[in-house]
């Protein structure tokens, strides 16, 4: 799957990951390969995927909100804290 984070100053990761682990509005949500698609809010917390190259990363959100459509992941961000 593609995976964009994007903050309204910058673009922070662009790359293929096998999952990603969010927290949205309503309570933590994994995405794998294939999965349905979805827009969600974000609530504050952790953003953590698995990179191809790279390995497991987080990254800690303001906010924001996840849209995920025909394996492409793509997070807009508030702001990424830390």
């Amino acid at each position: 799957m593609q995976l964009e984070i994007i903050t309204p100053d910058k673009k922070v990761f662009e790359g293929e990951v096998s999952e990603a682990s969010f927290p949205g509005a309503s309570g933590s949500f994994q995405v794998l390969n294939n999965h349905a698609p979805i827009v969600s809010a974000l609530a504050k917390g952790a953003v953590s995927f698995t990179a191809k190259e790279g390995g497991k990363q987080s990254l800690i959100v303001e906010g924001g909100v996840v849209e995920v459509k025909n394996n492409v992941i793509v997070v807009l961000a508030e702001k990424i804290l830390g």
